[in-house]
């Protein structure tokens, strides 16, 4: 079922199997992703093509400045005929929601997604209404050098389980891309694959893979060093170490096993840590990033025996 997944997905969205690998696991380990790249790299696509291959109810929302909450998670209107006010849904009440642009809308319409994102629910005018199963935020974002973007808080960024760039194609890839696009292939040609039933299934074998305690004490002291690390100005949360183990969860699954070993670990920790962590302001004179430093750190930490 996963390679019949992979294969759907990779055949519309091409030359990306990395990626499509990695928002897989968020998918399975029911984490959110932050997409951040520019603009034309088949963000939209991915989005639509995992929704389509998956069979899940998809919503799209372009944030602008203007763009206010109760446009993503719905309002209360006045119902003249009975004299109630009713709920009128917001694009959160889909399964997989498209943030376009995240940072391109203010503080406070970035904000409205917090609650779903933590709680799978939404807040309205004081009644708490829960969010469809599966529910997936799959968010895009401008790099912050662009006109008209806001930077997206700390508490916002660590809702994220994954950020992941696309990048550009390869120069083979890109000569397929325009072959299908003079033969018609499109998003909407995506088929799917996978029954109503299948991703709540494939979700409880996740969470149900074994984790021993020397993987764990592995993990730990990987975002135990995050915090110690004289280069990082702040550390990965307890929720980051949350994160991480549901992901190498689902990474292991993907890879057809039945339990998590410290190179699943190692191939999802850094896309899950890298927006979670920040450098002082030397290391970043220095030319470092956040991502050679935590390769860095899983490199010294001792491996253990799986």
């Amino acid at each position: 079922m996963i390679d019949k997944l992979r294969n759907e997905i990779n055949r519309v969205f091409v030359g990306k199997a990395d990626v499509t690998d990695n928002i897989l696991v968020c998918l399975l380990a029911g984490g959110h992703v932050l997409l951040e790249d520019m603009p034309g790299v088949g963000k939209t696509t991915l989005a639509r093509v995992l929704a389509g291959a998956t069979g899940l109810k998809f919503g799209r929302i372009q944030f602008t400045p203007d763009t206010l909450p109760s446009d993503v998670v719905g309002s209360t209107v006045y119902n003249m005929k009975t004299g109630t006010f009713d709920y009128r849904e917001g694009t959160v009440m889909n399964q997989i929601l498209l943030a376009d642009e995240i940072n391109r809308t203010s503080p406070k319409t970035q904000a409205s997604l917090l609650e779903a994102m933590a709680e799978g629910q939404v807040t309205v005018d004081g009644v708490v209404r829960p969010l469809p199963e599966p529910f997936m935020v799959i968010a895009t974002e401008n790099p912050a050098r662009f006109l008209g973007t806001y930077p997206l808080p700390e508490a916002q960024l660590d809702r994220f389980m994954m950020r992941l760039s696309i990048g550009y194609p390869d120069s083979e890839t890109e000569v397929l891309m325009a072959r299908q696009f003079l033969d018609g292939t499109d998003p909407a040609s995506v088929k799917t694959v996978l029954r109503p039933t299948a991703l709540p299934a494939m979700k409880k074998d996740v969470a149900k893979l074994h984790v021993s305690d020397n993987v764990l004490s592995y993990l730990q002291d990987i975002i135990d060093q995050t915090r110690h690390d004289a280069r990082l100005e702040s550390g990965a949360s307890p929720r980051a170490l949350l994160s991480l183990l549901r992901a190498a969860q689902a990474k292991a699954y993907l890879n057809g096993r039945d339990y998590v070993g410290p190179d699943e670990i190692k191939a999802v920790a850094v896309n899950v840590l890298h927006h979670r962590v920040s450098l002082t302001a030397d290391a970043r004179m220095a030319g470092d990033s956040e991502d050679a430093v935590l390769t860095d750190i899983i490199r010294k930490i001792k491996v253990p025996r799986e």
